[in-house]
């Protein structure tokens, strides 16, 4: 049997954490940042976690051997 192939745009999105959840960067972080609030601005640079519902196919399908 092959080895499965990551999904490499899942790769660069995704990491997974030591107890197994799923991070991401949050997004609206980039530019246009003048009209953000500093408050908005702090929390968006926190990591995010994806909710229960998909974890078990980015886990599985996207980063089989994360």
């Amino acid at each position: 049997m092959p080895k499965m192939k990551t999904k490499r745009a899942a790769s660069k999105r995704y990491t997974l954490s030591a107890d197994g959840k799923v991070k991401y960067k949050k997004m609206n972080l980039r530019h246009i940042l003048t009209k953000k609030s500093s408050k908005r601005k702090r929390k968006l640079r926190k990591a995010g976690f994806v909710a229960s519902g998909p974890v078990y196919q980015i886990k599985k399908k996207l980063l089989p051997y994360g």
